[in-house]
């Protein structure tokens, strides 16, 4: 009787399989190749790698317009009507997205790093195609409803530019491993000098790109300005019904320099606080007067106001996801909240001292204060006995008509202008978007003595990055969270920041020498065998002609083939050989 063992058994790669497997489907040997990989799955290739990119500044930018969630969710909210968080589907859908594209990245590099053939799946495709679809009408519909918030792009590049940088250089020259495995592989020379040059050239803007960063935070820390002041914006609408009484006073509670509010005019005079034309955001009118929801806020007159609850809301919508936070005595002064009146701020801002600036909204022309509305508000402040040094006054419309009947206020403007046409006119203060003042304009108002205020700031980085530029004051619907940032959050001299950039290129230029050298080592003493190919194993129990005999039949035959030497079988190749156990009767 004949036992017969096999001579020859597969070298299980797992790993490989996965790999092949997850992006293209190819999960058998078979199915697997080392062939050039085809002109459209390089294109798809390049579509990936686009998507990538797209997805990359599409989740870098809604990670950076955190500081705007509030005004984009508003802006849902007049769109649309309804009152919910708009930020967090396209979060979720961009972390997502993201996740899946990178992952999808990550395997074709681990294709190019082993040589296997691209062959992206039909379903990842469609994948890949959505996620450039939905990405790209997101870019668009921002872009034509909400252009101005690119500008945190640019300006969150001067917190973040230099680690940025740093992080991206290492990137690349983590690619130089595979970089050199192609060149070193490729048989064209033409192919190896443009992977080279185009590689090299990506290396080089990266090891220029400090060049052009410019941030106020790389700058010698013994000219930093003193800390901005923060004006509570609309008081601490994160931690209370905005334009309410215990929301100022939350933000006094936060030591903010001043309250920032919004007001319009009641049908019979009466400045009172409040952002939107309707009151059915901040308000229970849907319950009070559930025919007028929908009416011009103007249109109640102060008597009707007063019979409104303005903190439910709060409670109920939690606009900022911080009323688990809130303690029960806190809850119950939310819910009993009340529309604010602009004497109650004014009496409430004298007695802490502190500065009060307003955006006076006119009625609309139907309105019987259209006309004296000027009048009516300085009325107010009059009342209210508020010294006038601590009102900015923001309307344009009647200054010189208020400056004759209230001189002692501080003239502010809410539209950019030159520091001259400012002081031309009287104007000492200035209220901008923190996206329409430079760092350049920064320091050129608080040159000429204009005390510049930027709103909405609510991030660390961004305070910071107004910090070192110089900036006066700011605006924040987040005071709890800036009074725990007593300095910037990273101040840098420029000669350690130099030191540093060259330090880093230097690293990696010397790495990526390195990886290239090892590279070309490794592929010359390498064969071009392919590595799934059958293997043997050694495990010779007795000497036989007939095995010898089988053995050399065997490894001739792949001699034959083209894949090298018996010798170098033997001792490179790391076979192993086993018997048959002979033949037994």
């Amino acid at each position: 009787m004949v036992k017969h063992q096999p001579l020859q058994v597969y070298e299980r790669q797992l790993c490989l399989s996965c790999i092949t497997g997850i992006y293209g489907c190819r999960w058998k040997r078979y199915q697997r190749s080392h062939d050039d990989t085809t002109k459209w799955e390089l294109l798809w290739s390049l579509i990936l790698l686009f998507t990538f990119c797209l997805l990359l500044v599409w989740f870098y930018f809604w990670s950076e317009a955190h500081n705007d969630y509030n005004e984009f969710n508003r802006f849902l909210y007049n769109r649309s009507g309804e009152w919910s968080d708009g930020t967090v589907p396209i979060l979720a859908t961009t972390a997502a997205g993201f996740t899946y594209i990178a992952f999808l990245m990550v395997l074709a590099l681990c294709h190019v790093a082993l040589g296997q053939q691209l062959n992206l799946h039909w379903l990842h495709k469609m994948g890949v195609t959505a996620a450039l679809l939905t990405t790209t009408v997101g870019v668009i519909s921002v872009n034509q409803t909400w252009g101005q918030e690119w500008d945190v792009i640019p300006i969150s590049l001067q917190a973040t530019g230099p680690f940025l940088h740093v992080g991206a250089l290492a990137a690349v020259t983590a690619l130089s491993w595979i970089v050199a495995g192609q060149v070193a592989r490729a048989e064209k020379t033409m192919f190896q000098v443009v992977v080279v040059l185009l590689y090299l050239s990506v290396l080089l803007g990266l090891y220029l790109v400090p060049l052009y960063i410019n941030s106020p935070c790389i700058m010698d820390p013994t000219t930093l300005k003193p800390r901005p002041d923060v004006i509570g914006h609309q008081g601490a609408p994160m931690l209370a019904p905005e334009n309410t009484l215990w929301s100022f006073q939350r933000a006094l509670q936060m030591n903010v320099t001043g309250l920032e509010a919004d007001v319009a005019i009641s049908e019979d005079g009466v400045p009172f606080l409040m952002h939107d034309h309707t009151l059915r955001r901040t308000t229970d009118v849907e319950k009070v007067f559930p025919d007028r929801q929908m009416v011009d806020a103007s249109f109640f007159n102060w008597t009707d106001l007063q019979q409104l609850n303005a903190g439910q809301w709060f409670l109920k919508e939690d606009p900022f996801w911080t009323v688990h936070a809130l303690s029960p005595h806190e809850k119950v002064l939310i819910a009993n909240q009340s529309v604010c009146s602009l004497e109650q701020l004014l009496k409430l801002a004298s007695y802490h001292n502190s500065t009060v600036v307003f955006r006076l909204r006119r009625p609309p022309p139907k309105h019987p204060r259209h006309d004296s509305w000027i009048n009516d508000t300085l009325q107010a402040v009059q009342q209210s006995g508020v010294p006038q040094s601590l009102v900015m006054w923001t309307p344009d419309e009647h200054r010189d008509q208020v400056r004759q009947v209230a001189p002692g206020l501080i003239q502010t403007s809410v539209e950019k202008r030159s520091p001259r046409s400012l002081q031309q006119s009287g104007i000492s203060r200035l209220l901008l978007r923190y996206n329409q003042a430079s760092t350049q304009e920064i320091g050129n108002f608080s040159d000429s003595s204009i005390n510049l205020t930027l709103y909405t700031v609510n991030e660390p980085w961004l305070y910071s990055v107004l910090w070192c530029s110089g900036v006066s004051s700011v605006s924040s619907e987040a005071s709890h969270i800036l009074k725990k940032v007593p300095y910037p959050i990273w101040l840098m001299r420029p000669d350690v920041y130099c030191l540093m950039w060259v330090s880093v290129d230097l690293i990696s230029f010397a790495v990526v020498v390195g990886i290239f050298i090892l590279q070309k080592y490794r592929m010359s003493g390498m064969r071009s065998y392919n590595p799934e190919q059958i293997m043997l194993s050694a495990a010779v129990r007795r000497s036989s002609r007939d095995l010898n005999v089988m053995k050399e039949k065997l490894i001739f035959s792949e001699v034959g083939n083209g894949v090298g030497s018996a010798d170098e079988l033997y001792s490179d190749n790391g076979y192993d050989y086993y018997t048959n156990q002979g033949i037994s009767q």
